[in-house]
């Protein structure tokens, strides 16, 4: 009687494990009533792929499409075909599926079950998709995949939305990666590096789970960009220019990066943080609005944390954890134009090198040269003959003695670069007699005040001004204390600035 009890647990899961292997497959014309050989054949298949005999099933799904080309149920054959290597499993077989499902696409891309196929296709690479530090080459292509289901086939709602969902996941780990990468870039103080990556994948990935981090990170890079410039020699007034034009790029970038985490992650770890950091950089703090924190909440309650039992088999498998990723969302469709660490150091550069007063928010530095400035030019008089030696400008003490309005004031000159301005009196012009006036009261005429905008005139009754909706009515600060605790999920090295 012993002896029998391991033979039967060994019965009992080997039962389990064949049990667990075989994938349910349904006739997706069972309910056909036909005797025609063709239906004959299709429902033979679909009874032997319900046994696991998937050579069997491919045997008889390619005879039926060999001799019945005109059959009305080759369409569905062709999609059996890749559903018996889809169901069979394996590296060999899911390259086979992915074939014969493109296959499908290719000959028959107006039938519904298109877009099935292309999600399936999707899925082969999703479940072969490994953690983020690990080949991501089955991330990239899911995630190209997902898209494709939902750019194509934008009528069929079941797949798009199971493609929305599974393409949150991917964007999750692929998210982590470069996350991980620009962290690593980070505390080897390699700023444009970081600046390229945590850049590009905050752009592409706005409902990562650690959004707020990357932005975080991202404007701690700036400031490290902005501690290594303010550490160089500048030589000259022209370099000092150059080194502030930078110095103000860089500060306008980090405020930039915290101010999103502000605005668009509110209720998340690094919200009072970055409010610290736009304080210390004496920057405009901004507020969120009543919509974005509700959404941010939202994407926050659709996260779920892993249980111990799944950290556990974590540990064990090759695939990702995929708790983390938001539930609700639009997820990114298209990618920005990746960023590198060349084109960061060349953004810096040409921000120094940009002549004054073409874009940049730097004022413009005057280089004055040594020695006397030239004399300005005579100013002739109106009621002077030409040609009059007589008709001259007076001299800059005259004429502030003489005009009643006031001090002389100095403009600068176009013409000279050297910063010395062109001296113009500040007196009125008199007044023509021809010139048109408009139709105004007299200015002793005391103007009645303007209507208000929201009274309504005839019964004395006012009605207040339309309430913001939520996408205008700003939230106020306690939404940044009431979110969860700050945990520094890894940022032990945070720059003394």
């Amino acid at each position: 009687m012993l002896r029998r009890i391991p033979v039967l647990v060994l019965l009992g899961v080997l039962a389990f494990t064949i049990a667990c292997t075989n994938k349910k497959v349904s006739n997706p014309i069972a309910d056909v009533d036909s005797k025609q050989p063709d239906k004959v054949l299709f429902d033979r298949s679909m009874n032997a792929m319900k046994h696991n005999q998937f050579d069997v099933a491919r045997m008889t799904l390619q005879t039926l499409i060999n001799t019945y080309p005109d059959s009305e149920f080759l369409a569905r054959a062709k999609l059996a075909l890749g559903d018996s290597w889809y169901a069979e499993g394996g590296a060999t077989a899911m390259a086979q599926a992915e074939a014969e499902y493109d296959d499908f696409i290719t000959f028959f891309p107006n039938m519904p079950e298109a877009a099935e196929a292309q999600l399936k296709i999707a899925n082969i690479h999703f479940n072969e998709m490994e953690k983020p530090d690990r080949d991501y080459t089955h991330a990239a292509r899911a995630e190209e995949e997902y898209r494709k289901v939902i750019q194509q086939y934008p009528d069929n709602a079941k797949m798009v939305a199971l493609a929305k969902q599974k393409l949150r996941i991917v964007q999750e780990v692929l998210a982590e990666r470069e996350f991980r990468v620009g962290h690593f870039y980070y505390f080897e103080g390699a700023y444009p590096a970081a600046i390229a990556r945590l850049r590009s994948m905050v752009d592409t990935y706005p409902l990562y789970s650690k959004a707020d981090e990357a932005l975080y990170l991202l404007g701690q890079s700036y400031e490290g960009e902005i501690a290594r410039i303010q550490q160089m020699q500048a030589t000259g007034a022209r370099a000092e220019a150059e080194k502030a034009a930078m110095l103000d790029k860089l500060t306008a970038q980090a405020t930039d990066a915290y101010s999103k985490i502000l605005t668009r992650y509110p209720v998340m770890n690094r919200a009072l943080d970055a409010k610290a950091r736009l304080e210390a950089l004496h920057q405009t703090v901004p507020h969120p609005t009543v919509a974005a924190v509700a959404q941010n909440r939202a994407e926050e309650a659709s996260r779920t944390d892993p249980t111990w039992i799944q950290d556990v088999k974590d540990g064990f498998s090759h695939h990702p954890d995929t708790s983390s990723a938001a539930k609700i969302g639009e997820p990114t469709l298209v990618d920005p134009k990746p960023v590198s660490a060349t084109q960061v150091i060349r953004e810096e550069v040409a921000e120094g090198l940009k002549p004054p007063g073409t874009g940049s928010n730097v004022a413009s530095v005057a280089i004055i040269g040594h020695g006397d400035a030239p004399a300005s030019d005579a100013v002739p008089h109106s009621d002077a003959a030409p040609g009059d030696p007589n008709n001259a400008a007076p001299t800059p003490e005259a004429a502030a003695a003489a005009s009643p309005a006031g001090p002389i004031a100095t403009a600068p000159s176009a013409a000279n670069d050297s910063g010395a301005g062109e001296l113009k009196p500040n007196v009125p012009a008199t007044a023509d007699p021809n010139e048109l006036k408009p139709n105004v009261a007299d200015e002793n005429t005391v103007a009645a005040p303007p209507q208000q905008v929201n009274e309504i005139q005839g019964n004395g009754n006012t009605t207040q001004a339309e309430k913001p909706t939520a996408d205008q009515q700003t939230a106020d600060d306690s939404v940044f204390s009431s979110s969860k605790k700050n945990k520094k999920k890894g940022l032990k090295k945070v720059l003394p600035f």
